[in-house]
């Protein structure tokens, strides 16, 4: 049978740190949670290697596996480390110095210190494990909560490292060019998640460096210090004069986790010691000042709050809006990477929807936030993969664009949010909103801070106004101001009260202005020479006004006084000339216009005697249209001239001509001219009408039918990418667990040769049918055996024994499942001991004979002589005492 794994022998570890002392000043023993996929069974061996025995600690591992494969990942890790290794079953109880791994097909969380199976609640191919684990380790664990990120593919485990540290916990990061797969690790870094990145086996130190610090401040309500406030202040200084921003406002115990935590990473004791590493470094600065910001958000976050808005809240403020016409504006501060305000922008356009009679609604959500870094990640549109654990599969599909690295904002969603960086204790608010979302940046902020924002709140609402707040938030001091709506969901709606009683107070900014020394530089300078000046006077006074434009007729460039000849279009805001143009240019506008671009570059129409009226009287006017033939980005433009020209007087009629039918026969020639015009140009424009319609007709057809074609395919591979990257992952596991029962094998082997041919004793394996399965070498000296003799029956094969019967002994010994053993001797004159025994299984089953072969030539060689030695003795002894019985017969002579 096989010897159970023996835990490898422990290398001396560099640090003397004990186990106990680490955990001695915790409330409870810390929990480390690993997330790993493919390649990462070798990321995890050098991890555990590492590890003291009795280090205080529980390890949680999480990874990919396949839901079909037995795991026997627990097996192969006991080999390298002491500590207890086990598979977890539900509602196992955690304990320091061990490790626990997920068994196949369930999703895992911990409560109270007690790990908890699941069923996988998203399809194979979906499944996101680790995130599911290490959020309920950081509500459960809070700042003490622990991360590791190891080797594998997608992005599984980000989200789940984001709770950790919004919870002040440690995250740690494989280094990725150590690991196999390094898709895992880098996105974990490129969210700016890692706190500790390095190779597997530097990670337990660097936990174990982290654990020993003491911190500054016991408990969320204890108060900070004396010593430490000076202290505190000297380093809020430091960042103020780095970034430009001031956190004195922030509440004081959570800077003070927060620098805690980076003076833990970096093993130092004293505040005024970091005091001195900040101003030696001034890179730690800005990883503080990153630090701080918190930037910790994910799409529909609290789901009961969006489900409310989305049912109740928005659809209600919709209808009550007092002006319906406007644009719905809403505001996010404190937006981080924009998953909160492209939520309300999905949410806000759900709800738009469905509304009877469905309105055209402009959605206009400013989403603003200190950190300038998540402003320009949030515009990107671009998120993980994993954010399919928040966003339902129907609103992925309608609002996210699947891309190679995870999913991209659709550009309906995207355009409704304008991001914009922001301090909302120190810049001006937006205003005349209809919704406003501070949810969970209040609770980072002192009371007094809390208590001036809400009154401006109430300033930028329009009335009837939504206020969301997070969870953990109230509106304080400024419940006169606010009525709830949902008061457990924190949703509040703006009050008509007065702010007599709670002044209005704006934010404004706590660094002084620089103040500029030396004169005032002048107002303007000269710009250009004289020549451009002059150019500059006699294009505005002697050139005739003009107008650029597209081949569509949209305006590009304007030059001169064009009032006269167009006007804006009621309405919308259209900047196109021939919606522009004023009656009597229209319909010849539009002819010349369309004729030209149907003729060669650089061809020129010009009309005159136009004539439009204006309130002066009427106006004529040459029309020049002309395609530009110039290079770059001229090319293929329209240049619309227009030049004011005198009208011929018309002569004063004669006492002939005033009549009234020949005054009436003058206006009817006048208005048969111009019908006849508008008949020619409508039905020039039916012509070009029916044939671009069907034109159009025919190419929309066939895109509708390819867009069809290209999303069908889209969805295929986007599914089968999904499912095959999965599957890929789950192989990889498989893969490294059969590796390694491939060399532990391998290793059996080798020992079950070595043991076969240090006891020299010939074996042969036979199967059920006395075919040769296997033999060693000493086997050959007996039967003239080859490698390619197996399979071969042992009737067929040419031996040295004076043993026929030995085919149907070894069937005897199948049949009654007896060993059998009996000397046989060679024709050379050796002797062996054949033994027969049947071959059993480690399940018991019989699988054929295996037959030994001991040499005794020895033996049976000096037990022949010995025979020869006693039967001369024996010959010896019967003479002598032949003679003796002869002798008492003889008489004296």
């Amino acid at each position: 049978m096989k010897a159970p794994a023996k835990p490898r022998p422990k290398k001396p570890k560099k640090s003397n740190v004990s186990a106990k002392a680490v955990v001695a000043e915790k409330p409870s023993f810390p929990i480390v949670g690993i997330g790993a996929s493919a390649g990462g069974l070798e990321a995890l061996e050098q991890f555990l290697e590492e590890v003291p025995d009795h280090c205080g600690m529980a390890f949680v591992i999480v990874q990919h596996l396949d839901p079909t494969h037995k795991g026997i990942m627990h097996e192969l890790l006991q080999r390298v480390t002491g500590m207890s290794v086990m598979q977890v079953k539900d509602c196992t109880q955690v304990k320091p110095d061990c490790v626990y791994v997920i068994p196949p097909n369930k999703d895992m969380s911990i409560l109270h210190d007690v790990l908890h199976l699941l069923p996988p609640a998203a399809p194979r191919g979906l499944r996101l494990p680790i995130d599911f684990f290490l959020r309920s380790l950081a509500e459960d664990r809070q700042e003490h909560s622990i991360g590791v990120i190891l080797s594998g593919m997608g992005s599984d485990g980000t989200l789940g490292l984001r709770a950790i540290k919004e919870k002040a916990g440690l995250a740690l990061v494989q280094e990725p060019s150590t690991a196999k797969f390094d898709s895992m690790p880098r996105s974990a870094m490129d969210a700016g998640l890692a706190d500790i990145v390095a190779a597997p086996d530097a990670l337990p130190g660097k936990i174990i460096s982290y654990l020993q610090r003491s911190p500054l401040v016991q408990k969320s309500e204890e108060p900070v210090e004396s010593k430490t406030r000076d202290a505190l202040e000297k380093i809020l200084i430091l960042i103020r004069s780095r970034s430009g921003h001031d956190y004195s406002l922030y509440k004081r115990n959570t800077i003070v986790r927060r620098i805690e935590r980076r003076m833990g990473l970096h093993q130092i004791d004293k505040m005024e010691t970091y005091i001195l590493y900040l101003q030696e470094n001034p890179q730690e600065l800005d990883l503080l000042f990153k630090e701080l910001l918190i930037g910790v958000t994910r799409f529909f976050r609290d789901p009961a709050v969006w489900e409310q808005l989305g049912e109740k809240v928005i659809p209600s403020l919709l209808e009550t809006r007092e002006s319906k016409s406007d644009a719905l504006r809403a505001w996010v501060p404190g937006c981080s990477t924009g998953e909160e305000a492209y939520s309300l922008a999905i949410v806000l356009k759900e709800a738009a929807e469905r509304l009877k009679p469905r309105a055209r609604l402009t959605i206009q959500i400013f989403a603003t936030d200190l950190d300038q870094d998540a402003i320009d990640k949030a515009r990107q549109g671009l998120f993980p993969e994993n954010i399919a654990s928040d966003v339902t599969p129907e609103r992925l599909s309608r609002f996210f664009i699947k891309e190679d690295h995870g999913y991209r904002m659709s550009k309906e969603i995207r355009e409704m949010v304008i991001f914009a960086p922001q301090d909302i204790i120190r810049d001006p608010p937006f205003t005349k909103l209809d919704m406003l979302s501070c949810r969970n940046l209040l609770i980072y902020l002192s009371a007094e801070v809390q208590k001036k924002l809400m009154p401006l709140f109430h300033y930028s609402l329009n009335p009837g106004g939504v206020l969301m707040l997070g969870s953990a938030e109230t509106v304080g001091s400024g419940g006169e101001l606010f009525v709830p709506l949902h008061a457990k969901l924190r949703i509040f709606q703006r009050t008509e009260s007065t702010l007599g009683a709670v002044p209005v107070q704006f934010p404004s900014s706590f660094s002084a202005k620089p103040q500029t020394d030396g004169q005032v530089p002048p107002a303007s300078k000269m710009q250009g020479s004289l020549q451009t000046m002059a150019d500059q006077l006699v294009l505005r006074k002697y050139a005739p006004p003009s107008v650029l434009a597209n081949d569509k007729g949209d305006i590009l460039y304007i030059s001169g006084r064009t009032g006269k000849y167009l006007e804006p279009a009621a309405g919308k805001a259209n900047w196109n000339i021939f919606a522009m143009a004023r009656e009597g240019l229209r319909y010849e506008l539009d002819a010349a216009f369309q004729k030209v671009l149907r003729q060669k570059q650089g061809t020129a129409i010009t009309i005159e005697g136009l004539k439009i009226a204006d309130h002066v009287g009427d106006q004529g006017v040459n029309l020049r249209v002309e395609r530009l033939e110039a290079e770059g980005p001229l090319q293929g433009l329209v240049m619309i001239v227009f030049t004011d020209v005198v009208l011929p007087e018309t002569p004063p009629p004669t006492a002939e001509q005033t009549t009234r039918g020949q005054t009436h026969s003058m206006k009817i020639t006048e208005m048969e001219r111009e019908l006849e015009r508008v008949r020619q140009d409508a039905r020039s424009n039916n012509e070009e009408m029916q044939t671009s319609q069907e034109e159009l007709r025919s190419t929309n057809e066939e895109l509708q039918s390819t867009n069809e074609e290209l999303q069908s395919t889209n969805e295929e591979l986007t599914t089968s990418h999904e499912e095959m990257q999965s599957l890929n992952e789950e192989l990889q596991t498989v893969n490294a667990e059969m590796q390694a029962k491939v060399d532990e094998l391998s290793r059996v082997g080798n020992d079950m040769k070595n043991l076969l041919d240090s006891t020299d004793i010939a074996t042969l394996f036979l199967d059920n049918d006395l075919n040769v399965r296997r033999f060693t070498s000493l086997t050959t000296k007996i039967f003239k055996l080859i490698p390619g003799d197996v399979g071969r029956p042992l009737s067929d094969l040419a031996t040295d024994l004076c043993y026929p019967e030995l085919a149907e002994d070894a069937r005897e010994v199948l049949r009654a499942l007896a060993a059998s053993e009996k000397p046989i001797a060679t024709r050379d004159n050796r002797w062996f001991t054949v033994r027969i025994m049947p071959y059993r299984t480690l399940d018991n089953r019989i699988d054929g004979v295996v037959i030994t072969f001991t040499d005794i030539t020895v033996a049976k060689t000096l037990e022949a002589k010995l025979r020869e030695r006693q039967s001369v003795l024996e010959d010896h002894v019967a003479s002598h005492t032949q003679e003796r019985t002869r002798k008492p017969k003889q008489t004296k002579p």
